[in-house]
């Protein structure tokens, strides 16, 4: 579970990223960040992984206050999350396989084992024949497959994903969005999309932001800004 209190971030010119924010999210709970640029979308993201600090309130995953400047447990935190981001962050020196493989090499696991890991993960996102392939080679929107898989490869809990479709076609875009679908129930998933079609036809809770605070919050909700 994921808990913002009253979470503020404010940015040294004064201005608010969030203020006073909260809500919880369940373990595999679907969730759509919508709200205007600025809204505090990209804020979430990057203090539930400890890119950034709260200046206020707390934030507690899995029963574990990770709200401190000093917070010692960084990695080990961010070994349960997979990011996804709009432009990728492939390493373009490195096969495909390669940097799928990366995040298991992180967390030690044998070669057979990595192996096995990322077919699985190259196979769920209809990549499985391209894993001696370099990025080069690829379209935006299969960079954005190998991303996703590089972000499930070691079975983490949480998925987070900054515009996913950002760059992407209507087409690409929603065979992106099916993979997400796929992994429903079995990950918390948290996607933040100006993409309203997506959103309004998902159906899923959609938490609205403006101006760094929510502006709505619904289990069954829509894109309304």
């Amino acid at each position: 579970m994921i808990i913002f209190d009253k979470v503020t971030k404010k940015f040294p010119l004064g201005n608010f990223g969030l203020n006073e924010i909260s809500f919880e999210i369940n373990d595999n709970e679907f969730v759509f960040l919508v709200g205007p640029s600025g809204a505090g979308k990209t804020t979430i993201i990057k203090l539930i992984i400890k890119e950034t600090n709260i200046s206020s309130g707390s934030i507690i995953i899995d029963n574990e206050d990770i709200s401190s400047s000093n917070y010692k447990n960084k990695a080990q935190l961010r070994q349960k999350i997979g990011v996804i981001f709009q432009d990728f962050k492939i390493l373009y020196e490195k096969n495909i396989f390669e940097n799928i493989a990366l995040a298991c090499q992180i967390k030690n696991f044998s070669y057979s084992a990595t192996k096995e890991k990322v077919k699985k993960a190259l196979e769920m996102v209809g990549l499985l024949e391209k894993e001696k392939v370099f990025p080069i080679q690829l379209s935006a929107g299969e960079l954005q497959r190998v991303a996703i898989a590089r972000a499930i490869v070691d079975d983490r809990k949480y998925l987070l994903a900054d515009e996913p479709t950002g760059n992407l076609d209507p087409k690409t875009s929603w065979e992106i969005m099916k993979i997400f679908k796929k992994l429903e129930n079995k990950k918390t998933i948290i996607i933040a999309t100006h993409n309203n079609d997506i959103v309004n036809s998902f159906q899923k809770r959609v938490i609205t932001l403006k101006n760094g605070k929510i502006i709505k919050d619904k289990r069954k909700g829509g894109y309304e800004i």
